[in-house]
């Protein structure tokens, strides 16, 4: 039977509950999006440095960011490319970390949040246009609910 496989790789490590966790928030993106099996996805917890080095290679903008989505054309070197294979998304730990004190909820919470937002992209979600925003920022409240978040969704005035 067909399944998901989501692939946590850590560079900045976080507790085993933590990254299950992150592994359930893909999961349930995916089934509440109706996105069938099989589907492969790349989740990379790391530092504010890659993330930085990141940004400016593919968008050109050389400061740190807390998420990046990477389709599988855009695959980070050394990642396969094949027809089950959704992507990459690459969080900063210490970004969430900061974002998770800031808003005063758990770093699970943010790294759901982070998670569940890369995932979106991934199939396709976008938030440059108001109304584009609108549905993104609706589903992803919807799947943390769903996850039972203690947040749901970036700050009002996130750039996201």
């Amino acid at each position: 039977m067909a399944s998901y496989k989501i692939h946590v790789q850590q560079k900045e490590k976080v507790l085993h509950s933590i990254a299950a966790a992150l592994r359930t928030a893909v999961t349930v993106t995916l089934r509440h999006e109706k996105k069938k099996p099989p589907v492969e996805i790349t989740l990379l917890l790391t530092d504010d440095d890659q993330l930085q080095s990141l940004n400016k290679t593919y968008r050109g903008i050389d400061v740190p960011t807390d998420v990046l989505s990477f389709e599988p054309g855009d695959a980070m070197p050394g990642m396969e490319e094949d027809e089950a294979y959704l992507g990459d998304i690459v969080i900063s730990v210490p970004a969430a970390e900061r974002q998770a004190k800031q808003g005063d909820h758990s770093l699970k919470s943010e790294l759901q949040l982070l998670t569940v937002h890369g995932t979106l992209h991934l199939l396709g979600y976008d938030h440059e246009e108001p109304e584009e925003k609108d549905r993104m920022w609706w589903t992803q409240a919807s799947i943390l609910a769903q996850l039972g978040a203690e947040i749901s969704g970036p700050p009002e005035d996130a750039e996201g």
